[in-house]
């Protein structure tokens, strides 16, 4: 159980102070869902920039330049890889044909083992099961709706996630786990989470400065939306018909590789199942 969170100013309506303290705001509520590690991605002149540590967000001092407009935020509760080991958390930074993009994953992927068997992933030493997104969306070669909607029928367990690239699109795909988004048409801002009471917990520290009317947008499971540099939107979607089939569960993955054979030890599918359970709700 991680939270996904950002904003996207796309008339650069906010200032400097407004935008950092709402991206605070949102990151302190998102700790609900996760105090393992805390990350942000966002576009300068430089490039596409992340910057996370393993640390709960109240511990973070997080700017935001005047130049960046979109920023896509993860707060993360560890199932797999140590949060110690930076590089296990979100987002994460990837290059398809020279453009940029960072990705931040909620939920847990059960068939992530099975993907790099069958697809030939390259060996990294990512730990995480999120970062099987990563590498497919690398093999596509492009970052747009179709590919999208490809990479995301291949995965299995539960998801949603959210992809930002070097030209200041959003993409939000949303799987079977939570996803909220908010407009601000008079501000001209859409604020995002995990849920609607991490929005609102946050909207209600920094009422000055989003205020007026709001209206809720629609992300429902299988829906892909790419918000763009000037507020449009594109939509795709993905069929999720395959997303609770437990005959696609992979973990621990042992014995023999190429028919699948899964004999698993009490010990591992005790804490496996522990992992799961938590993204559904349960303890």
């Amino acid at each position: 159980m991680c939270c996904l969170f950002g904003f996207i100013d796309y008339a650069g309506a906010l200032s400097v102070t407004q935008k950092s303290r709402l991206i605070r705001e949102l990151s302190i509520a998102a700790e609900v869902r996760g105090t393992d590690a805390t990350g942000i991605a966002y576009n300068t002149s430089r490039g596409l920039q992340i910057y996370k540590r393993p640390l709960a967000a109240h511990r973070m001092h997080l700017r935001i330049p005047a130049e960046a407009h979109v920023v896509m935020g993860h707060t993360r509760m560890t199932t797999q890889g140590s949060a110690k080991k930076n590089y296990n958390n979100h987002p994460f930074f990837s290059c398809v044909k020279g453009k940029a993009f960072a990705l931040a994953h909620n939920g847990i992927l059960s068939n992530d083992k099975l993907l790099r068997l069958e697809k030939k992933l390259p060996a990294s030493r990512i730990e995480t099961d999120s970062f099987a997104i990563v590498q497919l969306l690398e093999q596509a070669g492009t970052i747009d709706l179709d590919t999208l909607r490809i990479t995301s029928e291949l995965l299995r367990g539960s998801f949603t996630y959210t992809v930002l690239d070097d030209h200041e699109h959003l993409y939000i795909v949303r799987g079977n786990n939570p996803f909220r988004l908010y407009h601000f048409p008079k501000q001209k801002v859409y604020l995002y989470a995990s849920t609607k009471e991490i929005l609102n917990y946050a909207l209600s520290s920094i009422r000055k400065s989003l205020h007026g009317p709001v209206e809720e947008v629609a992300v429902r499971e299988g829906d892909i939306l790419c918000l763009l540099p000037d507020g449009g939107r594109s939509r795709g979607t993905f069929s999720v018909r395959h997303l609770y089939d437990l005959r696609a569960y992979d973990w621990p993955l042992s014995g023999a590789q190429s028919t699948r054979v899964q004999k698993v030890s009490g010990g591992s599918y005790a804490r496996e199942l522990k992992n799961l359970a938590c993204a559904f709700g349960y303890t």
